[in-house]
C-alpha cells in the first residue's frame, strides 16, 4: 500500500540526518531572507545573483586542486571567488564608467560561464569523486551528510549574530548613506562586510539551493516582507520567517523525491509566498489597495451627490423640495444606475430620504452637505488669492480636494483666508458650524 506523502515525511523526520537537513534548511532560508533583505533596500538585488554565479568556479577549482569534496575545502574555493566577484564589481565601477547592474551582469556571466566550463572538464575526467558536483547548480538537499549541515548551521548562525551586532549600522547605511558618510562611519567597510556576508550566505546555501536559485532565496523573501509592514526590525523578521518556510518546505520536497532538486521547490515556495502577500496583504496588497481605492470613487461619488443636492436647494432657496436621481446624474454626468445606488447609499447613511420617485436631504444631511460645499468653497478661494489661479479655472483642483481636506487643515486654510464668506464666485461659504 502506497504512503501518503505526509505519513512517509513523519517517517522521514525519524532519521536525525533528515532532521538536521531540515533545520539547515531553516536556518539557511532565515540567514539569506535576514542577509538579502538590506541588499534589497540598498538597491542591489543583482548582488547576490551574481556572488550565486561567481562562487561556482571556486567550487570547481577547490575539487580541482584537492580532488576533495569535503564541505570547508569546497565552500572555502566558493567564498574566494565570490568575493572576487565582488571586488571586479566595486574596481569596474570605480575605474571605468560603466554602471554597477552592467557590472554586475558583467561579473556574473564571465564567472559563471568559467565554472560551467570547469565543471564539464571534471565530469569528462571520469573520477569517481566527481559525482555530486553538479548539485551545486540547482541544489539537493537529500545530497547532504551529516557534516555539511554542521558546517551550514554554523555558518548560518554566525551571519545572524553579526546582523544583530551591526544592525544600527547596516539600518543607515541602507536608507542614508549620505548621513553615515557625514557621521565619519566607515561606509566602505560596512559595504564590505555586507557585501562578505552576503558572500558567505549564497556560499552556505550552493549545496541547498544551488547557484542559479540562490539569489531568489535571497531576495524574495525581503520583497514580500516590505507588504507587510514599514518597520525595519519587523521587515528583518518576516523575511527571516518567510525564507525559513520556504527553504523547510524546498527541503522537504527534496526529501521526499529524491531526484527533485531543492532550488526550484524552495523558488516555488518562496514564490508563493510573494504572491500572497502581493495580493493580500492588509495596507500595500492588490486586493486592499482596490478595496480602498473602490470605496475612495463610492466616497467621493456620495459626496458630490451630497454637494450637488445642497446646490439644488441652494439655488432654489429650498432644501426640503425633493430632486430625482435622473437630475443628480445629469448634473454629475453619471448613468441613471450609478444615480439610483449613490442615492440608495446615502439613504442607508441617513442623508437622504425618498418622496416617491425623488430624493431630500434629511436634516445631517444638509449638515454634511453643507460642510462639503464649504470646504470646497474655500479652496477656490485660496487657488484664487494665494495661487492667483482665474476663478473660472479653480472648480476641478476644488472638486478633488473637497474630499481630502482633514477638519484640521479646513480650519487652518480658514484661518489664512481670515475666516471668508464668499467664494471667487461671489457665492455665501456655508459656515463651519450648522446654523452659525
Amino acid at each position: 500500500m502506497n504512503e501518503t506523502p505526509l505519513v512517509a515525511f513523519a517517517h522521514l523526520l525519524t532519521d536525525a540526518n533528515v532532521r538536521a537537513v531540515l533545520l539547515g534548511s531553516l536556518l539557511l532560508g532565515a540567514g539569506a531572507g535576514t542577509i538579502g533583505t538590506f541588499a534589497l533596500l540598498r538597491r542591489q538585488a543583482l548582488l547576490g545573483d551574481a556572488l550565486a554565479h561567481a562562487t561556482l568556479p571556486g567550487v570547481c577549482l577547490a575539487f580541482l586542486a584537492t580532488g576533495s569534496k569535503h564541505p570547508l575545502v569546497l565552500l572555502t574555493g566558493a567564498s574566494v571567488t565570490g568575493w572576487l566577484g565582488t571586488r571586479t564589481v566595486r574596481a569596474i565601477t570605480q575605474h571605468t564608467r560603466i554602471r554597477e547592474d552592467a557590472a554586475l551582469a558583467l561579473v556574473l556571466s564571465v564567472f559563471f560561464g568559467a565554472g560551467i566550463v570547469l565543471l564539464t572538464r571534471i565530469q569528462r575526467t571520469g573520477a569517481a569523486a566527481q559525482a555530486g558536483l553538479d548539485k551545486f547548480l540547482f541544489g539537493q538537499a537529500a545530497s547532504l551528510v551529516q557534516s555539511d549541515v554542521w558546517v551550514l548551521t554554523g555558518v548560518t548562525l554566525a551571519l545572524l549574530a553579526a546582523v544583530l551586532v551591526a544592525f544600527k549600522e547596516f539600518q543607515l547605511l541602507s536608507f542614508d548613506e549620505g548621513f553615515a558618510r557625514a557621521l565619519g562611519w566607515p561606509v566602505g567597510v560596512l559595504e564590505g562586510l555586507l557585501a562578505t556576508l552576503i558572500t558567505l550566505t549564497v556560499t552556505v546555501g550552493l549545496q541547498l539551493v544551488g547557484v542559479v536559485l540562490m539569489a531568489a532565496l535571497l531576495v524574495t523573501p525581503g520583497a514580500a516582507a516590505r507588504f507587510w509592514t514599514d518597520r525595519l526590525p519587523r521587515m528583518l523578521l518576516l523575511a527571516a520567517l518567510f525564507g525559513a518556510v520556504s527553504g523547510v518546505l524546498g527541503a522537504s520536497v527534496s526529501l521526499l523525491a529524491p531526484r527533485m532538486p531543492t532550488g526550484p521547490w524552495t523558488v516555488v515556495a518562496i514564490t508563493t509566498i510573494f504572491g500572497i502577500s502581493l495580493l493580500f496583504a492588509p495596507r500595500r496588497g492588490v486586493v486592499a489597495r482596490a478595496w480602498r481605492r473602490r470605496r475612495l470613487v463610492a466616497r467621493t461619488t456620495e459626496e458630490n451627490a451630497l454637494a450637488s443636492f445642497w446646490r439644488f436647494g441652494e439655488a432654489e432657496g429650498d432644501w426640503r423640495v425633493p430632486h430625482p436621481a435622473g437630475r443628480l446624474a445629469t448634473t454629475r454626468g453619471l448613468s441613471r444606475l450609478v444615480a439610483e445606488r449613490t442615492m440608495r447609499a446615502l439613504r442607508r447613511q441617513g442623508w437622504v430620504e425618498p418622496e416617491g420617485d425623488a430624493w431630500r436631504l434629511t436634516p445631517p444631511g444638509r449638515t454634511r452637505a453643507e460642510q462639503i460645499v464649504r470646504l470646497h468653497r474655500l479652496w477656490e478661494l485660496y487657488l484664487a488669492e494665494r495661487l492667483h489661479l482665474p476663478a473660472d479655472h479653480v472648480h476641478e483642483e476644488a472638486e478633488t480636494m473637497e474630499h481630502l481636506l482633514t477638519p484640521e487643515l479646513a480650519a487652518q486654510l480658514e484661518a489664512t483666508l481670515a475666516t471668508p464668506e464668499r467664494d471667487p464666485h461671489g457665492r455665501a461659504i456655508p459656515a463651519a458650524e450648522p446654523g452659525r
